[in-house]
């Protein structure tokens, strides 16, 4: 291995290291606790060292929402392959993902709430993020209906999930109705 591979090996590392920290610390504390120093301490590196990586939180916010992107896509793939019917399937994807903001507050708030500098629905856009978006359409598109654009239908029950997502998390909708929010959602805008 030459010097340049070791070096390049070890820049990766640390790069992995910084999105791990900021990541668990968000997940920790909230986003607010999220600071270079702070990060800088708990990775035993120096401010500069963190720099040399990301420009600042905005760029490590984008790369947690970039590996979160690729874990919600495995997480809704791996729920929806188990299932044959079509209403299992838009069943299972609408619960892994509700799970998954639930169980990756930062995360999620990385992806859909806060700035991480990444684009969207664009032509730029990141390929974890339309990835995560194709884990989505994957499914929901045999159930869009007819006339109805599958990726137009996909951001509405898109949309609907987050809004359940993030009422839910912000205690604005009673718990003991979740399952029956999701069914009613399956119901009657998947149609199936």
């Amino acid at each position: 291995m030459s010097v340049q591979e070791r070096k390049q090996r070890e820049r990766a590392e640390r790069e992995r290291l910084i999105v791990a920290t900021a990541r668990e610390l968000a997940e920790q504390q909230g986003w607010d606790a999220v600071t270079t120093r702070q990060l800088a301490e708990r990775i035993e590196y120096s401010q500069p060292v963190l720099y040399s990586h990301f420009r600042g939180k905005r760029e490590i916010i984008g790369a947690v929402a970039l590996e979160g992107a690729t874990e919600m896509a495995a997480a809704v793939r791996a729920a929806t392959s188990a299932e044959d019917d079509p209403r299992a399937r838009v069943m299972a994807l609408a619960r892994a993902y509700l799970d998954f903001a639930e169980h990756n507050p930062a995360v999620y708030d990385a992806l859909f709430q806060l700035d991480g500098g990444l684009a969207y629905a664009r032509e730029d856009t990141p390929e974890p993020l339309k990835d995560a978006f194709a884990a989505l359409l994957e499914c929901l598109a045999e159930v869009a209906g007819d006339g109805v654009a599958p990726g137009l239908f996909t951001e509405m029950f898109w949309a609907a999930l987050h809004g359940l997502a993030t009422l839910t998390r912000t205690d604005r909708l009673l718990p003991e109705d979740a399952e029956a929010r999701v069914e009613l959602l399956v119901d009657r805008l998947a149609m199936v």
